[in-house]
């Protein structure tokens, strides 16, 4: 275990922090030889080739504090969550602590570049990450995801490093690529979703694995029913695409799920069909249709079982229409 204190703020070189924690001098996420470390590097600038930027996301509508955006290893293709990405993933449940790092400049006279130490952090117990596109290196669309990463202590936030806000408000038209390959086992490591009903090896005092892991479940059956969808509508000869909002004057990106072109229908999907989920989709459809620009757009609510009898009133009352996923069926398809 290296004695070496990070202090926020210092900068360091690639090879200082490799003689201190071991690991490669390259790469961005950098999984630490000799300690419970797991060093995340990134660079503003070159992240701008790639159409994103890592950085803080404080627009005042999370109550539990600031998050700084992460996004994952991997430059061509969709990125998974194996490897280095699946260690940031199992970071709470491996006992090893995230500690980011920001390009900031160059050794004088020399090409070696320098690094800020921003801070120690912890995956977001909630959501630990979200799934965007973006280019890779071919300039091809793909998956990649984004960590939300909370600071572990009270960290300065340097004016730098916030992702910038959009200075208008648009909804833009992505492709609806399946969210799993076409398994979603072969983006989620057996390891991660196993651990939902096991104790992890090392207790650290933190409940981040579990629910942590509890989000990576809900995301892979909400992803697994949208990839049935999205085939069944595709076998119909439908169009189907998703939408990426930015509003002006905040950083975060609103993703919705599936956008019939054919038949002008905005689909939320969910992972289960009881109250919660139900009211969650209708609140999410809501705000959505306000930014699309088929304003017309029919709403419709898709769950994985039929729901109580109550709600599917509510659904009605709110002006929408239930579709529920019955055997090789999707019962109330096509929306009224």
């Amino acid at each position: 275990m290296t004695d070496v204190q990070l202090t926020p703020g210092a900068v360091y070189t690639r090879a200082q922090l490799k003689e201190a924690f071991g690991g490669s001098p390259q790469g961005g996420i950098i999984p630490s030889r000799t300690s419970d470390n797991i060093l995340l590097f990134t660079d503003h600038e070159s992240a701008k080739d790639y159409g994103y930027q890592d950085g803080w996301l404080t627009d005042g509508d999370d109550e539990s504090g600031p998050i700084f955006e992460y996004t994952g290893e991997g430059t061509l293709n969709d990125q998974t969550l194996k490897g280095k990405n699946g260690s940031v993933l199992r970071h709470a449940e491996d006992g090893r602590v995230l500690h980011v790092f920001v390009a900031v400049g160059y050794v004088e006279g020399t090409g070696t570049r320098t690094h800020r130490y921003v801070g120690e952090f912890a995956l977001d117990e909630n959501e630990p990450f979200v799934e965007r596109q973006a280019f890779d290196t071919e300039k091809k669309m793909r998956w990649v995801y984004v960590f939300r990463l909370r600071p572990v202590a009270e960290i300065e936030q340097a004016p730098g490093d916030f992702i910038p806000p959009a200075d208008k408000t648009r909804a833009r038209r992505v492709p609806a690529t399946p969210m799993s390959d076409p398994a979603y086992a072969l983006r989620t490591p057996a390891s991660t979703t196993a651990s939902k009903t096991t104790a992890p090896e090392k207790n650290n005092g933190k409940s981040i694995t579990r629910k942590a892991t509890e989000a990576v479940e809900v995301k892979r059956l909400e992803a697994e029913l949208s990839d049935r969808f999205l085939a069944f509508l595709e076998e119909q000869g439908h169009a189907v695409s998703r939408f990426d909002i930015r509003i002006k004057g905040l950083r975060s990106i609103l993703f919705t799920d599936l956008y019939d072109e054919t038949d002008n229908v905005l689909y939320e999907i969910k992972s289960k069909s009881d109250r919660g989920a139900v009211r969650a989709a209708i609140a999410q459809l809501i705000d959505y249709r306000r930014h699309i620009p088929p304003k017309d757009a029919r709403l419709v609510v898709l769950l994985p079982a039929r729901p109580h009898d109550d709600l599917l009133d509510l659904v009605d009352s709110a002006g929408m229409t239930l579709i529920y996923e019955d055997g090789d069926k999707f019962i109330g398809w096509p929306a009224a």
